[in-house]
């Protein structure tokens, strides 16, 4: 329904144009379909409609087609780095984790999540919104998928996709690479970059700092464009910066490698933590280990570990070695100790003819009892 009265838009106060934009009409196709640094604002040309009224397909992502569209210049940093726009959905432990650095680093923080985290997001500098449509018209560079695993369906079908630009990049920080990829591809427009990364290192064993630590990704799809490779490496760069050993490796190699390494280890910890494992007087150092292991696994949330298995392909296949394992290690040991009771019961008794204190004697009466 058209506004026939002077209306203004509702946008949060953090994304809102500035007035003296709003005075320019059209940029050159070529360079609109290819930018991302800045804000690209859409010139208030077509009437406004109500945000509950659904718009045209065209009007949905109308960032990139270069048909009444503005760019505000984008900032960089004194070291020249750039800053970006990034919007983490999923503003739990590990998203605040992130928000963090980000932040520092000088990027723009914007946080959606399904709880209220206002607070959280106040305090570490970023900016909470509620509703996704208004997460949308704040119109990010990258969004930033730090959702748990088991829930990353429905967070993306509750995402207003369309009313993001055309060339947005997506990206996520799950600890499975081929389930999410596969949701970026079957969700999101064909027009979006992805991104699929797994910083491996969480709140607890990165506490003094990401450097050293892997951090592996992938280029799912870029689009063949020098702003959006940029922006592309600017994202990559945050992560860089901090001293992280980039990987490079494909969503199936993470996948295969994880369920050998994460998968164990939040097995065998959660194995040790269902024995009740207690420090002792006597600690070993291998003991003491055992024990951080235990802490650092339950420390994260029962539905990471499920995701873990749930969601990626290799994971039964490990369980089922790690079992195997497990029996193979219980045969030697219980072969070890039939061998040693074989020995004591049949190998250690003294022969009945041996030579000893009383075998004469007893020789004796029992050819005394012979008829």
């Amino acid at each position: 329904m058209a506004i026939s009265s002077p209306a203004r838009l509702h946008l949060p106060p953090s994304c809102r144009r500035p007035a003296a934009l709003t005075s320019l009409q059209s940029v050159d196709e070529s360079t609109a379909a290819c930018q991302w640094q800045g804000r690209l604002l859409p010139v208030a040309a077509a009437p406004l409609r109500l945000r509950a009224v659904r718009a045209t397909a065209a009007a949905r992502q109308p960032f990139d087609n270069g048909s009444g569209v503005i760019e505000a210049e984008g900032e960089e940093e004194e070291d020249g780095h750039p800053r970006l726009k990034i919007a983490i959905v999923g503003f739990g432990n590990f998203g605040q984790f992130l928000a963090r650095t980000l932040v520092r680093q000088g990027h723009t923080v914007l946080a959606h999540s399904r709880s209220d985290h206002s607070t959280a997001a106040a305090d570490l500098g970023a900016s909470f919104y509620a509703d996704p449509h208004d997460l949308c018209e704040c119109q990010p560079d990258v969004v930033l998928l730090a959702t748990s695993i088991l829930s990353t369906e429905a967070v993306l079908r509750s995402l207003p996709v369309h009313r993001f630009r055309r060339n947005t990049l997506f990206a996520d920080v799950l600890s499975v690479k081929e389930f999410p990829r596969n949701q970026f591809l079957s969700y999101l427009p064909g027009d979006f970059d992805i991104i699929c990364t797994h910083p491996m290192f969480g709140p607890e064993s990165a506490r003094d700092g990401w450097a050293g630590l892997p951090f592996v990704f992938e280029r799912v799809r870029v689009g063949d464009c020098p702003a959006r490779r940029a922006r592309a490496e600017a994202f990559l760069g945050v992560f860089a910066r901090e001293g992280c050993r980039m990987v490079e490796m494909s969503c199936a190699e993470h996948d295969a490698h994880a369920a050998e390494t994460q998968l164990v280890a939040h097995t065998v910890g959660r194995m040790l933590a269902t024995l009740g494992l207690r420090p002792t007087p006597i600690d070993t150092k291998g003991y003491e280990t055992l024990l951080r292991l235990v802490d650092n696994t339950c420390s994260d949330s029962f539905d990471l570990y499920n995701g873990l298995f749930m969601y990626n392909k290799n994971s039964t296949e490990l369980l089922h070695r790690l079992e195997a394992a497990l029996d193979t290690v219980k045969r030697r040991l219980f072969h070890n100790l039939h061998d040693v009771l074989r020995k004591q019961l049949f190998e250690g008794s003294p022969p009945l003819n041996t030579d000893g204190p009383g075998s004469s004697s007893a020789a004796e009466s029992l050819s005394d009892d012979r008829p």
